[in-house]
């Protein structure tokens, strides 16, 4: 198990980046962080690797303490793999050199063969023999992701890690990579801007704002109830809506067209996304946004039913 006890950092003593973070992490389970640029995720990944010295505070890993520079001459747990935003490869070998380096060269059938598993994982048979400077910046994403992988660590650390692949890549990616870390019992922390990491794949979700924790839940919960526009906002569009006096947040698909209601409101745009339609309206001077399986056309009077 993971504990993160109270840790606080900052690159200087007047630039605090993580103000008391405290949480666990068990075997095997998936933590989605999000939260702005700049908001401390791809520093607490750091922290928890090793890879900085805390100012106060303390991280463990069963009974082992993760300690930073000052105690390591080469920063990092042994037992933790990092995968950064800047891969870290050896440009001049193969795909399949670059995900065997860590692999134990005495069992020449085990490393192939594990090289092979994961070259399926990431979608990539296909380039096994391509030299990674040859690859485009997606595909090296997905060689460092492999090349982590190759030892099975306790817990792997992924920052951003498809932020440079295609969408079309991206889902079916996603899909078995996380399949995967789930069958082999590994934990994993993913630092992400895209909700679908989070959503759809993480048992749980933390969000950062100004330093602090500001949520940390399943991600259900967290979506279905968010405490402020702030933590909506990660998922979708958000509607901050006043009605008699009341303040409610609601996303664009709480809202719906009817024929019979009070509230009313004047379309002022609509943008095409693909199966549906987003409609931005005028309800009492309030901006709202709401899907529809149609366009409307801009100046039609329309009738909005709220789902609280």
């Amino acid at each position: 198990m993971l504990h993160v006890n109270n840790i606080t950092f900052g690159y200087a003593k007047n630039k605090i980046v993580l103000n008391d973070f405290n949480f666990t992490l068990k075997k095997g389970e998936h933590l989605c962080v999000m939260g702005e640029s700049g908001c401390g995720k791809s520093t607490l990944l750091k922290a928890i690797y090793g890879l900085v010295d805390l100012q106060k505070g303390s991280i463990y890993w069963d009974e082992t303490k993760v300690l930073g520079p000052a105690f390591h001459l080469v920063p990092g747990m042994e037992f933790f793999k990092y995968v950064a935003q800047d891969f870290d490869l050896m440009p001049y070998t193969s795909v399949s050199e670059n995900i065997k380096k860590f692999l134990s060269r005495f069992h020449p059938e085990e490393s192939e063969q594990r090289t092979q598993e994961l070259l399926e994982v990431i979608e990539m048979k296909a380039f096994e023999n391509t030299k990674v400077k040859n690859l485009s910046g997606g595909q090296k994403q997905r060689v460092a992701i492999a090349r982590a992988l190759a030892n099975e660590p306790e817990l792997i650390l992924l920052d951003e890690p498809f932020g440079q692949i295609d969408n079309f890549k991206k889902n079916s990616l996603r899909r078995k990579l996380f399949q995967y870390l789930k069958e082999k019992n590994i934990a994993c922390i993913v630092a992400t801007h895209d909700k679908e990491d989070a959503l759809s794949f993480a048992d749980f979700l933390m969000v950062i704002q100004h330093q602090k924790i500001i949520a940390f839940d399943s991600p259900k919960t967290i979506y279905n109830n968010p405490s402020q526009k702030y933590i909506a906002a990660l998922f979708d569009d958000v509607n901050e809506i006043k009605i008699a006096q009341k303040e409610h947040l609601l996303y664009p698909h709480q809202l719906k067209i009817v024929e019979n209601s009070i509230y009313e409101a004047i379309v002022l745009n609509a943008y095409f996304r693909g199966n549906y339609w987003l409609i931005e309206a005028d309800f009492e001077f309030q901006k709202v946004f709401l899907n529809h399986p149609f366009e409307i056309k801009k100046g039609t009077e329309i009738k909005l039913f709220f789902e609280f």
